[in-house]
């Protein structure tokens, strides 16, 4: 796998657990290009949300009422990430603990991946990086954060990017 493989991940949660999960983005690129992109809603552990979490995001219950559950879109979710290199942005403090922690909730296997943190690359926040490179973001959306993730991912990688979101 070429380090231009990769998926770039984001996750918007409901309230303080982990395992919360109420919006996925990924983004799959193959050798530079994306190849596939996935934006699911996801209906958390009784449907319950923190006001102050939809004031981030602005999902709210009855966004995620009729959703599936974590556990449904699994197996959707898993092959962008099972033995693949995952990007994300703060990932090692947030986003690979949240699919880690939700993972185990549900009791599912947690797989092998290589997780990559575009944060721990330029020490700064996401908005703060998109600005700076003239990346669109619609911050907290899951997709687009996934897509502004792996944009930065690949500028690191000195890929010059064309035609992407």
């Amino acid at each position: 796998m070429t380090a231009t493989t990769f998926t770039a991940l984001d996750f918007e949660t409901a309230h303080h657990e982990r395992f919360s999960i109420c919006q996925v983005g990924l983004v799959r690129y193959e050798a530079g290009a994306k190849t596939r992109e996935l934006n699911l809603l996801v209906r958390p552990p009784a449907n319950y949300f923190l006001e102050s979490f939809t004031a981030i995001h602005g999902i709210r219950p009855e966004d995620t009422a009729a959703s599936p559950t974590f556990v449904e879109i699994w197996p959707q979710v898993a092959p962008f990430i099972s033995g693949q290199r995952v990007v994300a942005h703060n990932g090692h403090s947030f986003d690979f603990d949240v699919l880690r922690k939700t993972l185990i909730h549900y009791n599912l296997s947690v797989p092998v991946f290589e997780g990559i943190c575009t944060y721990q690359i330029y020490h700064k926040k996401l908005s703060v990086l998109c600005a700076e490179h003239a990346i669109a973001l619609n911050h907290h959306d899951a997709l687009s954060d996934a897509h502004a993730r792996a944009q930065l991912y690949l500028k690191s990688l000195g890929v010059r990017q064309g035609g992407d979101k």
